[in-house]
C-alpha cells in the first residue's frame, strides 16, 4: 500500500526533520520522500510486536 505522497510532502514541509528544510522537501523525488518516512517511522513499524508472547526459534 502506497502512501499519500502529497500528504508526507504537507506533513514534512510543515515540520521538516532535524537538519532539513522544507525547500529540500520540496525538492525530494517521491521515492526519496517514501524513503525518509520509512527511515523515520521504521521503528514504529513493529511497535505493536514488542513484548508478544509465544513460540520463539533462535
Amino acid at each position: 500500500m502506497k502512501p499519500d505522497v502529497g500528504e508526507l510532502r504537507k506533513k514534512y514541509i510543515e515540520n521538516p526533520p532535524e537538519g532539513m528544510t522544507s525547500k529540500d522537501i520540496r525538492r525530494m523525488s517521491e521515492d526519496e520522500l517514501l524513503d525518509m518516512d520509512y527511515f523515520l517511522n521504521e521503528d514504529d513499524l513493529f511497535a505493536d510486536e514488542a513484548g508478544i508472547e509465544g513460540f520463539y526459534i533462535f
